[in-house]
């Protein structure tokens, strides 16, 4: 809610009137030199009001020159001093705002209940909770923490600097609250992901008896993650009178979307009279939010045929589908679009085309991008770091890590991203340090994924019994992250004991996730306990927990093709299963052995093998031989880890082949060269 600042009241002056009419900096200076021509006084009135237009016509550093030149006179007048400084938090000039407060302390003003949100909603922008706490405790001395307006502030602010709990405080002591209290406490729980309590204190408003506002409904639909809630808040909007509001459709369709009932989005979506790029982002957003890149794309596609220029929204909106289909081909022409459509470089837009070319398996052209920036925050840092780990450059990585440290000050996302490029490349002091850095040199407090990659680094490096030890010496409760790490270490290790010990707690932590129960499966299987391996199955089946299909796909020419494990649809299957046997004869000439633990049905040697063979990954590589130039790259896509076989075959393929073979599966890249992979067989 913007706080409206009113003066104190008085019969409205015609040179007031006449600066609110200007509606162009042009108009306003030709009103100012006039003023100072006349003979009429520039009182504090007629001078609040033109620091206030200057700075809503974007003239901020116009707005600030006056300021600065005020009479003595005016020196104390607390409104003048917020005019200012809602000018430049409305500007996004935070700094100079909390600048210009300091600047306040020294002189004998006193803050009031307009100046506290002004300088709360710059601390909440910047995440700087310090100085947030500070004004926090400034407003308790003045008397104001408790008003309204100044509680409202403090809940956003303390959500945006990731201290829910304070939030939450501040609410319950609030003696009353409006409907803006309300939604910030709702849109604190949306902040901090705490999705159910969100819905929670939206029914208790409700019950409360007080009708929701735009803001309430937004920030409640945010929280919505199932197809009965969201109908649910589809009836509250309809009841307040609030299904024709624009911003409340769009969050509509993102809700439905997110629900899995994209087909009630897409009815949304058709059912609008205009359709703004709001709208048109929100749709394309809410597809690729579903895994349904194509229609995002086609629906972009639609919008350009009917001449409407995309914004950096809708541009974010579509990188976001493409990075689903990992098409660096797609990726070349959407950034050709975007350098068309927006020349003044944008640092979101830049940070996802980042991004985006790190998921399509190009670390060249994503550090030209990088190298390309303008300017640079701890995200596309993070970004160029993390892309550096996950295509096994943790040398690399590291160095990018140092140069960071030199210009800023590193969260808790770049410890994630450094930690596991560390873990990836096997950097076990190098990763040590990092962690044990955090909080001794940067005050970041390691959370749980930063144990988790701990775990990981350990694991991996085969260093289980301390990795256990790690474990249990945590001061946080470890979560599904962190003995899913060990898990997965275990089965590269083949530590049964511990693997048993990691499952109980996974099993109930994250019953639902079928990777857990494939994965104790496997290792029991490799270490031929197939009883067991049935057993996992089993209870798996019994929870109704159904396994991922593992697909693999591949882009020719523009279209996408895509395979499963003993794959029969392709219409040239029998093409692509015959060069697949001759294939696996020459590797097996070069020294390829089957790891048939890999297989775990209870079936002769030989059929085994053939099933081994067959898996997506080995057939999305032959189609890929067949259809594509000799000596040109191979990339392909798979959704879950590529299975320990395929990553031995397919170094030994790209041995015989000449060719490089990209493979990015769900944990990362592997860049297959003349016999090698990129993560050094460290995966």
């Amino acid at each position: 809610m913007q706080l409206k600042l009113k003066p104190p009241s008085k019969a409205e002056d015609p040179y007031i009137s006449l600066i609110k009419k200007c509606n162009t900096l042009k108009s306003l200076k030709s009103l100012h030199a006039s003023i100072l021509r006349s003979v009429v006084p520039l009182d504090l009135h007629r001078f609040t009001n033109l620091i206030s237009h200057y700075a809503s016509l974007g003239s901020i550093s116009y707005a600030y020159t006056l300021f600065s030149h005020r009479s003595s006179s005016f020196f104390t007048d607390a409104f003048l001093w917020n005019v200012m400084l809602r000018g430049l938090v409305d500007t996004a000039h935070y700094h100079r705002s909390l600048l210009l407060y300091s600047r306040m302390q020294y002189l004998p003003i006193a803050p009031d209940n307009f100046t506290f949100p002004f300088l709360l909603k710059a601390c909440a922008s910047l995440r700087i909770l310090s100085l947030g706490s500070q004004l926090h405790a400034h407003a308790f001395i003045y008397g104001y923490s408790s008003h309204v307006f100044v509680a409202n502030s403090l809940i956003s602010m303390y959500a945006k600097c990731g201290l829910f709990g304070f939030s939450r405080r501040v609410f319950d002591k609030m003696p009353q609250r409006s409907v803006v209290s309300w939604s910030a406490m709702i849109g604190a729980c949306l902040q901090c992901g705490f999705h159910d309590q969100g819905l929670l204190m939206f029914t208790r408003m409700l019950d409360d008896g007080i009708k929701p506002n735009r803001a309430s409904i937004l920030n409640a639909a945010g929280c919505v993650w199932s197809e009965n809630a969201a109908h649910r808040m589809r009836g509250v909007i309809v009841d307040n009178g609030l299904d024709d509001d624009h911003s409340v459709r769009n969050a509509s369709m993102l809700m439905f979307g997110r629900c899995g009932r994209i087909d009630l989005a897409r009815s949304l979506f058709d059912g609008f009279t205009y359709k703004d790029l709001v709208c048109w982002a929100s749709m394309i957003d809410a597809y690729a939010r579903a895994d349904l890149p194509l229609e995002a794309l086609h629906l972009y596609n639609e919008m350009r045929l009917q001449c409407i220029l995309p914004d950096s929204i809708v541009l974010l909106a579509v990188i976001q589908a493409c990075s689903i289909r990992a098409s660096l081909q797609l990726a070349r022409a959407l950034h050709v679009v975007i350098i068309r459509c927006l020349p003044e470089s944008l640092l979101a837009l830049d940070t996802a085309v980042l991004d985006l070319y790190m998921k399509c398996g190009s670390l060249a052209y994503a550090r030209k991008v990088f190298d390309k920036m303008k300017e640079r925050n701890i995200i596309s840092w993070s970004t160029m770091i993390s892309g550096y780990g996950m295509h096994g450059y943790g040398r690399e990585a590291l160095r990018l890590f140092d140069q960071m440290k030199a210009l800023m000050i590193p969260d808790h996302i770049a410890f994630v991203s450094i930690l596991s490029a560390c873990s990836h490349a096997g950097l076990i002091t190098e990763g040590w340090e990092c962690f044990n850095s955090m909080e001794r040199d940067f005050g970041v407090k390691p959370k749980s994924e930063h144990y988790a990659c701990m775990v990981d680094l350990l694991g991996r490096a085969g260093q289980l019994n301390r990795a256990m030890e790690f474990i249990e010496r945590m001061p946080v409760k470890p979560d599904a992250g962190v003995w899913g790490a060990l898990l997965g270490a275990c089965r590269i290790h083949s530590n049964m004991e511990l693997a048993e010990v990691a499952a109980k707690s996974l099993l109930d932590l994250d019953a639902e996730n079928p990777g857990r129960y494939v994965l104790l499966s496997n290792i029991y299987a490799a270490l031929g306990k197939r009883k067991e391996a049935y057993r996992i199955r089993d209870l798996m089946k019994s929870r109704g927990v159904k396994k991922t299909v593992g697909r693999t796909s591949i882009e020719i020419k523009g279209n996408i093709y895509t395979f499963i494990a003993g794959d029969r649809t392709n219409p040239e299957m029998e093409l692509i299963y015959s060069e697949l046997g001759k294939l696996m004869e020459r590797i097996r000439q070069e020294g390829y052995v089957p790891d048939l633990s890999f297989v775990l049905h209870d079936v002769e040697g030989e059929t085994r093998e053939m099933m081994l063979y067959a898996h997506s990954e080995k057939l999305a590589i032959v189609f890929g031989l067949i259809k594509t130039e000799s000596g040109s790259s191979i990339r392909i896509t798979k959704n879950l880890r590529v299975c320990g076989d395929c990553h031995t075959a397919t170094k030994f393929i790209s041995k015989v082949t000449g060719r490089e073979i990209v493979v990015r599966d769900s944990q990362r890249f592997h860049h297959f060269v003349n016999g090698t992979c990129s993560c050094g067989d460290y995966w």
